[in-house]
Formats: structure tokens, C-alpha cells, sequence
């Protein structure tokens, strides 16, 4: 089992929950992936999407809706400072996931995080369990809860 997966799964241990991570068939590194695999709305998938802060250069995640985009000029008022791209090694060295399995809990340092409303909309969701094959189903509440994420305004309209 890779380390992080074993870091989403104990991330869920310590909070009581018994969920645990499915490994799917294909990939789910994209929200239509994960949704088809899931037999669910995209929009039941909780994306991670991360940004650089280019003030401290530390990462921002935003957990959102799998139809959604995030806005960068609002998720950068929102954090109330410029927002940038993160690449790959930073992503991975400070979440401790790969692109394409970055989960909204476990992270290697909690970042500071921002959950997008349209998820509450739903009894439950999907979201990555730190790989790109893993997944997991988690109240939405639950999850806000969990990966420390300040509910806000950040996606296109």
C-alpha cells in the first residue's frame, strides 16, 4: 500500500470513520473518471485543485465541485493574496500526493483550504484517496470538516 494512501486511511481512522478507500478498475485522476467509476453526478466529486501562494509560496487547496473550475481572481480574493500555478514538486512535497490523487485530508502539511458550497448540495461525495486509482465517499459536511476548508465563493460562473 502506498504511503499515501495509508495517510488518507489513517486520516480517516483517527476521525471514527470507517470508510475506507476503494481502489477503482481505471484511473480517476480527472472528475469525469472518478464520477464514471463512482456511477455518480461529477458534480459529487470533490476536486483538489492547488495554487501557490506567491506571497509564502506555500499551496492553497480549493475542494470543489467536479463541474467546477475555480476562478483564480476570486480564489485569490478570497486567500487575499496572488495566487499562482503549483507545479508538480510542489504539490508533492508539501501534500505528499501526485497529481491526479491529491486528497482533500491527509496531507504531509495542512494547507490552507477553501470548500465550494455547490458540494454541500449533496448527501455525499467522491474524492481521491491519494492515488490516482483510490477514491472514497464522505459526507460533504464531513469532509469540510476533516480538511479544515473555509466555505467560500471561488468558481466561474
Amino acid at each position: 500500500m502506498s504511503k499515501s494512501l495509508k495517510r488518507v486511511r489513517a486520516a480517516l481512522s483517527q476521525a471514527g470513520l470507517d470508510a475506507l478507500p476503494i481502489e477503482m478498475a481505471h484511473d480517476t485522476k480527472t472528475a469525469e473518471q472518478a464520477a464514471k467509476a463512482a456511477n455518480c453526478q461529477i458534480d459529487q466529486i470533490a476536486k483538489s485543485v492547488v495554487f501557490r501562494s506567491e506571497v509564502s509560496d506555500k499551496i492553497v487547496l480549493f475542494v470543489t465541485a467536479g463541474g467546477n473550475q475555480v476562478c483564480m481572481d476570486r480564489a485569490s480574493a478570497l486567500t487575499g493574496e496572488p495566487l499562482g500555478k503549483a507545479d508538480a514538486e510542489l504539490i508533492r512535497s508539501q501534500t505528499g500526493f501526485a497529481i491526479g490523487g491529491v486528497s482533500p485530508i491527509g496531507h504531509l502539511s495542512p494547507p490552507s483550504a477553501f470548500f465550494d458550497p455547490r458540494l454541500l448540495e449533496f448527501n455525499t461525495v467522491w474524492t481521491a484517496a491519494g492515488t490516482p486509482r483510490h477514491i472514497f465517499e464522505i459526507a460533504p459536511q464531513l469532509l469540510m470538516v476533516l480538511s479544515g476548508a473555509k466555505l467560500g465563493s471561488f468558481t466561474v460562473d
